[in-house]
């Protein structure tokens, strides 16, 4: 008599355990009221294309895709994914439910930059694009100087300023010409019609280490501000140099404020790594302006190519046509498992529904991290694929024993050395379905991604499934119903009959 693979206590508390923790996670994660990560296509949502206005390199382009995922992780939505289309940016944002604050929030380019306020300027009747003219020069009286700004330290008074006329007939500068380096006229945010003439940037947004929007003491939404360590100096030395003027904090394009430098100090003090951006903030803008100085400027400007709301009515319709397709062919293959196999066709219906729950758990605690990829159609399609291949372990296992029972051996006996060969045929073939499915996944983008990523974990649940139930079961099984002549025995489904040997 071969030894015996495993004794029989190892293999009930290997059993048990398996269905105890496979059903216990089911029941877990329905109580907690969790559920997969859906995708775009089943949970509708919101879909962007974006493209870079200016020429943009590969490292450039992975840093807009590191910067947007930040951007829509930090927004709280779940199943959101930012991918590579050749240049063009793709961002699916699934479950959304406010479209327009998604968009400000993740189209921002985040361009933070600190200019100087020459004067103001208001808009005339036709305002034209500057083109290669040069930019007039701010008129003494309407410049913003120390002199005309005249700023009184007991009160914080500043003098308003009168918007200088030459600026009137001028467009305020595009996005696209909106550089660092360049004078520009830029509008202001919440101030309809008032612009402001400012000299080239000098600080970025690259010196702030963390922002947040908080009320102030006023009920006034700001953005507060902490800079890194090389920003700290920087912002002094800025400072320092436009103290007791005005100094814009522009962001993609619009003064968010245009404060005077400490007007109730009579000398300059540090600013000590810390400041505040105030304006006409509601607190939704206050919020996105956080976000993004968080999360980092885009190397590049983007432009929406085109913008989709997804409902999911589609995806779900094509959803219940593919698991209604796959439900039935996975109906008609059980079925005939069990006609073939007889007992050992129970063995494979079991397997499979501890699977499903291990796997529904499994994948409805991943929906609550930023680990797995969304669950869409692509996902679906990867687990019914895995069907096949767990399917296809089953049959290894079984006509490994039906092969071993041939050979003269009773049934006990078969299923003690079934599962030695079968085991190493089932690793491999799994093995390479993993190899394949990994593979995938690091060279995939999109939707194929997510393919291999439940390809991958359904390989994974095959070979745990298969060694902790499987294998105890059908080994208990054998050893139990070695002398059973019923034709729905273990022995009938191994077609040993009465050629076998009993022990």
């Amino acid at each position: 008599m071969p030894p015996q693979v495993g004794s029989r206590r190892s293999l009930i508390v290997s059993l048990v355990l398996t269905v105890a923790i496979a059903f216990g996670a089911l029941a877990t994660t329905f109580s907690l009221g969790w559920g997969p990560k859906l995708g775009l296509d089943l949970a509708g949502g919101l879909s962007v294309v974006y493209k870079p206005t200016t020429h943009a390199t590969t490292a450039d382009m992975q840093e807009v895709v590191t910067i947007l995922t930040n951007r829509v992780d930090g927004l709280g939505v779940s199943g959101a994914t930012v991918n590579l289309q050749g240049k063009d940016v793709v961002v699916s944002v699934p479950g959304v439910t406010n479209a327009r604050a998604v968009l400000a929030a993740v189209g921002q380019t985040a361009q933070l930059l600190f200019r100087p306020v020459l004067c103001y300027a208001s808009v005339g009747a036709h305002p034209k694009p500057l083109g290669k003219a040069t930019m007039p020069t701010c008129g003494a009286q309407y410049a913003a100087t120390a002199t005309n700004l005249n700023v009184n330290t007991s009160t914080s008074a500043v003098a308003t300023l009168a918007p200088d006329p030459a600026f009137n007939s001028i467009a305020s500068t595009k996005p696209k010409n909106d550089k660092k380096s360049d004078y520009v006229i830029l509008p202001g945010l919440g101030t309809p019609g008032t612009r402001y003439v400012l000299g080239p940037a000098q600080l970025t947004g690259h010196a702030v280490k963390k922002a947040i929007a908080q009320q102030s003491q006023t009920g006034a939404w700001v953005v507060n501000y902490t800079l890194t360590s090389s920003g700290s100096p920087a912002w002094d030395t800025v400072a320092q140099n436009n103290f007791h003027l005005l100094l814009a904090i522009e962001l993609d394009g619009v003064v968010q404020s245009a404060p005077d430098i400490q007007p109730g100090q009579s000398t300059f003090t540090s600013f000590g790594g810390t400041g505040e951006i105030s304006g006409s903030f509601t607190e939704q803008s206050a919020k996105t302006l956080a976000l993004a100085m968080n999360f980092g400027a885009l190397p590049v400007r983007l432009q929406a190519l085109n913008t989709v709301t997804v409902s999911p009515t589609l995806g779900h319709s094509a959803l219940v046509a593919g698991l209604g397709a796959g439900l039935a062919g996975l109906a008609l293959v059980l079925l005939y498992t069990i006609l073939y196999y007889r007992a050992l066709g129970l063995v494979i219906v079991l397997g499979l529904a501890v699977t499903a729950a291990l796997l529904w758990a499994i994948i409805s605690a991943l929906g609550h991290t930023a680990f797995a990829p969304s669950f869409d159609l692509a996902g679906v399609t990867g687990l019914i694929v895995s069907i096949g291949i767990t399917v296809d372990s089953y049959v290894v296992y079984f006509e490994r024993l039906k092969d071993e029972a041939r050979a003269g051996r009773s049934v006990r006996s078969s299923v003690d050395r079934g599962f030695r060969s079968a085991w190493r045929t089932v690793l491999a073939a799994d093995t390479v379905s993993l190899l394949a499915a990994v593979l995938l996944y690091i060279i995939a983008v999109g939707d194929v991604k997510g393919f291999a990523f439940f390809l991958g974990l359904s390989t994974i649940m095959d070979v745990v499934i298969t060694w902790y139930f499987t294998r105890p079961l059908v080994i208990l099984l054998g050893r139990r119903g070695s002398s059973s002549t019923s034709k729905l025995s273990i022995a009938a489904g191994m077609h040993a009959g009465a050629g076998a040997q009993s022990e």
